[in-house]
């Protein structure tokens, strides 16, 4: 008598062709390796850290004796239901620590200052230096011509380090509390 073709289905190769009594060791080896993949290379960003979670999970299951196919469910399921959960909580935080607009640089744009040296157009010597607030920056002008020693500016951008001014109108109202002593 002819035997029945023999049906593979999907399930019947996630055992990978192992011995049922290895997967423990390695779903451990797994966790491990995800959390110090996690620790080391990625730097603590949390992104493999739920599948590593997921793996140690599976691999109790494993020592239990609980089916491959649960095996793998929970690595790959816990592991994506984590990693959205903790995409949830880290996004909660991350849309409330949101920097205050005039944080760092940007807090510049706006300033009087004072010419310390003077600022020509196209500086590619990079000379051109402002006083703000007590701080010496790096200036730069859109404006053509030069801008002597002593003149007052105002700065109306930054960009990278040196910010960009322009001289001050006689007509210009100052903003105060923010004039350059």
């Amino acid at each position: 008598m002819a035997r029945p073709p023999r049906v593979i289905t999907m399930f019947a190769v996630l055992d990978l062709g192992l011995d049922l009594n290895v997967w423990p060791w390695i779903w451990l080896s797994i966790a491990i390796v995800f959390a110090l993949v996690e620790l080391t290379v990625i730097g603590g960003s949390f992104v493999v850290l739920p599948w590593a979670g997921s793996a140690f999970l599976a691999a109790i299951l494993a020592f239990y004796d609980v089916s491959i196919e649960i095996q793998w469910a929970v690595f790959v399921f816990g592991g994506a239901i984590g990693f959205a959960l903790l995409y949830r909580w880290a996004k909660k935080f991350t849309d409330q620590n949101t920097m205050a607009p005039g944080v760092g640089a940007e807090r510049l744009v706006g300033m009087l200052g004072i010419v310390t040296s003077t600022i020509v157009t196209d500086d590619v010597d990079r000379r051109g230096r402002v006083s703000l607030a007590g701080e010496t920056w790096g200036a730069i002008s859109d404006v053509d011509g030069v801008i002597t020693e002593g003149t007052r500016v105002t700065v109306v951008s930054v960009l990278g380090t040196r910010v960009v001014v322009e001289p001050v109108s006689p007509t210009m109202p100052t903003v105060v509390g923010r004039e350059d002593q």
